[in-house]
């Protein structure tokens, strides 16, 4: 049989995106991609995709969805609700972080994202979809990718790889993270450059000391920041050059903005500096209203945090782990302990035993 997840109503704003079109910049074509690509990772690795498979990117406020197959195993990552609506039953909901297995004519209402921009919807075997230039990615300023290159629309139908949701052991049983994902705090770290010496001492020093929040104009493409304006050592323009996702430009009147996935490849503002890849998932997270600072780092300090990321996202897929029942105790971490040792800790005064 052929298998759909059905749209039923298609929300705000929700696009497939996988980790980005790459390659094709020197033709003008951004990389798009995943806002977040740490949670579109976590989310394939809950239904046991390859990390990099595409998925739904959701902003703002999610789709309605009905299976039209015989099962389906989804999994969110982000802030976001979900309600099943099942026949003949109460609706429920369904919790982020870990895995669900619907059934035919199952309704999925996937509602608003609080606390994050994005958050993400990763399906068993992936979406049935042509790659456009190598990839899933939806580019809606040029129309580029899947369904057209656009968002979600009122009953498109989106085929599944897979009839049916995985089954025997171990797939048959839900699989969960066993906490969300920890992106960080502090300021947004940034390498200073490739102009910052278009810019004034004052300035440079403003960048890395000051408050900014995103202003209203905030998509895809960028975040228009707005606080202390920054002052060029002459004209903000310069010739067209390359242009990154996390490029920070400071046009004429002072205010930066930060570049994102679906930035032009060139552009003719001085960039004061470039946020580093590991905090692009935090910026990509941002909303009009939040608050954000800066701090530079060495390209050395930049790798070495990039690495130690990736080393977290590891751990925390290796830390994926069945979901326990209501109510019930995780032997599996219990017989894991050294109870003996534990009891001798606890004797001698110390409390290193973890609650089960």
């Amino acid at each position: 049989m052929s298998a759909f997840l059905t749209v039923v109503r298609p929300g705000l704003f929700a696009t497939i995106q996988d980790l980005g079109r790459f390659g094709f910049q020197e033709l003008g074509m951004p990389v798009a991609g995943a806002l977040d690509p740490v949670a579109l990772r976590l989310a394939n690795a809950l239904v046991g995709n390859p990390q990099g498979m595409a998925g739904l990117e959701i902003a703002l406020l999610g789709p309605v969805l009905r299976v039209d197959a015989a099962s389906v195993r989804i999994a969110a990552v982000g802030p976001l609700a979900m309600t099943l609506e099942r026949e003949g039953e109460a609706s429920r909901p369904l919790e982020p972080h870990r895995s669900h297995s619907l059934r035919q004519g199952d309704l999925l209402r996937l509602g608003a994202v609080d606390g994050a921009s994005v958050a993400y919807l990763a399906v068993a075997g992936g979406f049935a979809l042509a790659p456009v230039m190598g990839s899933l990615s939806t580019y809606v300023r040029a129309g580029i990718g899947p369904l057209g290159g656009r968002p979600l629309g009122q009953d498109d139908r989106l085929p599944l790889v897979r009839d049916s949701a995985p089954i025997g052991p171990p797939d048959e049983q839900e699989l969960e993270l066993p906490q969300p994902p920890e992106y960080g705090v502090g300021p947004l770290r940034v390498v200073l450059g490739p102009q910052d010496d278009r810019f004034t001492e004052q300035a440079l020093a403003t960048f890395l000391s000051a408050r900014y929040h995103v202003g209203k104009q905030a998509d895809r493409m960028g975040l228009r920041l707005e606080g202390p304006a920054l002052k060029h050592r002459g004209s903000a323009d310069i010739p067209s050059d390359g242009l990154v996702t996390g490029s920070i430009q400071v046009p004429g009147n002072g205010q930066p903005i930060l570049l994102l996935n679906d930035h032009q490849t060139a552009g003719g503002y001085a960039k004061i500096a470039t946020v580093i890849s590991a905090d692009l998932p935090r910026a990509g997270r941002l909303r009009p209203g939040d608050r954000l600072s800066f701090q530079a780092v060495t390209v050395d300090e930049a790798e070495a945090i990039r690495r130690r990321q990736e080393q977290a996202i590891s751990g925390w897929i290796r830390a994926i782990r069945p979901v326990r029942p209501a109510g019930g105790i995780d032997l599996e971490a219990l017989y894991a302990e050294n109870l003996i040792s534990g009891t001798v800790d606890i004797v001698n005064g110390g409390s290193d035993l973890p609650l089960v």
